[in-house]
């Protein structure tokens, strides 16, 4: 295993980092390096300004429109935005049904459907999750009825995660009621401007509207929008989770935010103490091992090897790093993590603070918020009985 960068690929890195210096703007980036809401408008000129570049969809191959990078020089593109500043790309178009479309749908749906997450101007949604069925994503009952050239969609998915701003959504619908749960699912695209989709916002603790309910009342949809084959869907479901499981450990954020954790401790004085630096140490040491983890799987990768299976395991690490990161803020910041005012913050006021950092604010909720790293993506304690059986036999 070599974890060494070659010249090729550091001139690469250098390369990014000055088009990021140049193209991401100075708003954005403070508002991430602040942890201030993201409004649509910064994620999508983000996108859209990725997008000009060819690089939204930064995983593709040249065939389908993406700049055909190695491994290597994805890793580097993502660490390198991150450490900019730069907002993580919302996921479900480029990173997740992409790759789906691609590998399983026919030369017309690539033709329609992948121009548009390319450019970064049509925004997807996930509808995978639904009240009772979570971890337990096998036994969905949202219901495609096939009659003639559409389906007829009625049902509920739960948790969609930006479903506010959603054009169009892929979702895991059941055709079949035979066999095996799992043999009874079918992936459907769904424009969420049809008659009978309903999205109703989850309001979170803090106030925030992050998630939403996404109801279907006889929703019609082209018998064209499906993917692959009916009652297949389990198949290319996941296909789209292992994407979705190595995007959730996400180490560039961890390394980034790593640095912001030392930041408030030394601006808070915590630094000194001894106990607080050793668990920003031990913090850091599984950060390293994380990104080694990583590598090892890009090596492999590089070098034609066959890799285990890690995204278990990569989703298990990095959320709990994640949710480690976020209490440390929290804890740094004392009383002041905790009178988050989002009107007030997001105008730039957030009262008087006598001896305390405005820029405290948000630490409590974005600890709270980060609760559900362990729960999403399927839940960890399930992770580990895959890894257990697959990886470990």
């Amino acid at each position: 295993m070599d974890l060494s960068f070659t010249p090729e690929e550091q001139k690469f890195r250098e390369e990014i980092r000055a088009w990021v210096r140049e193209n991401l703007p100075h708003e954005i980036s403070h508002k991430v390096h602040n942890a201030l809401e993201l409004t649509r408008d910064d994620l999508q000129g983000w996108a859209r300004i990725l997008g000009k570049k060819g690089w939204l969809g930064y995983g593709w191959p040249k065939e389908f429109g993406g700049p055909g990078w190695t491994a290597i020089q994805r890793h580097l593109f993502e660490e390198e935005t991150a450490l900019a500043g730069a907002p993580r790309i919302v996921p479900f178009g480029p990173v997740m049904v992409a790759p789906v479309i691609m590998a399983f749908g026919n030369a017309e749906q690539q033709k329609r459907f992948l121009p548009g997450i390319a450019s970064g101007e049509v925004w997807w949604s996930q509808g995978y999750s639904e009240p009772g069925s979570g971890s337990d994503l096998a036994s969905v009952k949202t219901k495609a009825e096939r009659k003639g050239d559409k389906y007829i969609v009625n049902g509920q998915k739960t948790w969609t995660t930006l479903g506010q701003h959603g054009d169009w959504m892929f979702n895991l619908v059941r055709t079949s009621n035979e066999g095996k749960p799992q043999t009874g699912i079918s992936f459907l695209l769904l424009d969420m401007k049809s008659p009978g989709v309903t999205v109703r916002p989850i309001k979170l603790l803090d106030g925030s509207h992050e998630v939403n309910e996404v109801f279907f009342d006889n929703v019609e949809v082209p018998a064209e929008n499906l993917i692959g084959e009916e009652n297949k869907g389990w198949t290319y479901a996941k296909h789209l989770l292992s994407h979705e499981r190595t995007n959730i450990a996400d180490v560039n954020r961890a390394k980034r935010e790593l640095e912001r954790l030392k930041r408030i401790a030394k601006s808070e004085g915590v630094y000194d103490d001894q106990r607080f630096r050793d668990e920003i140490a031990k913090l850091e040491v599984d950060i390293v091992a994380l990104e080694m983890m990583v590598l090892r799987v890009l090596s492999a990768a590089t070098s034609g090897k066959n890799s285990l299976d890690v995204a278990g395991l990569l989703k298990i690490r990095g959320s709990e790093i994640q949710q480690r990161y976020s209490e440390l803020m929290m804890l740094a910041g004392g009383a002041y993590s905790l009178p988050l005012i989002r009107e007030a913050m997001e105008a730039g006021w957030q009262g008087n603070f006598p001896g305390g950092n405005p820029a405290l604010a948000p630490l409590a909720s974005t600890f709270f918020n980060m609760r559900k790293t362990t729960i999403y993506g399927g839940s960890n304690e399930v992770q580990r009985n895959i890894v257990a059986q697959t990886v470990l036999g």
